[in-house]
């Protein structure tokens, strides 16, 4: 979650007035709990929201970490011509295929078979080039 995210997220919990308790940090416990003076359920507001802040940018920077090294990752099975990406599933694109020869609407197939447009797409093409000779 981005910072953008992050903020309009804060800002809803703190729109909905929803209190954030974490088994891992005693002070949001100590938010439930009744008859605390007005300052120090303040006090208490702003360092769970101080902490909560910390762990959201925690979260962002993992993620981003995780990211980095998966793309680090990629790149060099790429350059080792490991990487292949994901096989194409052959059974279902044959149907698929058949079933655009057959004249069959986009629409129907995408609701038939599951299969995003821009598969359809490539497939069309495929048998474009075949009807072609490329």
């Amino acid at each position: 979650m981005n910072a953008a995210d992050w903020d309009r997220l804060k800002g809803l919990i703190a729109a909905k007035r929803v209190r954030v308790v974490a088994p891992d940090l005693p002070t949001s416990h100590q938010l439930i709990q009744p008859g605390a003076d007005e300052f120090t359920a303040r006090m208490l507001d702003a360092i769970n929201g101080m902490m909560l802040d910390m762990l959201a940018a925690i979260a962002r920077k993992d993620h981003e970490e995780r990211r980095r090294r998966q793309k680090q990752g990629v790149e060099k099975a790429k350059a080792a011509g490991v990487y292949r990406g994901r096989p194409e599933d052959e059974k279902r694109n044959a149907v698929i295929m058949d079933m655009l020869r057959g004249g069959q609407s986009w629409a129907g197939i995408v609701a038939a078979r599951g299969c995003s447009r821009s598969a359809l797409a490539r497939l069309a093409k495929r048998i474009a080039a075949e009807n072609t000779g490329v």
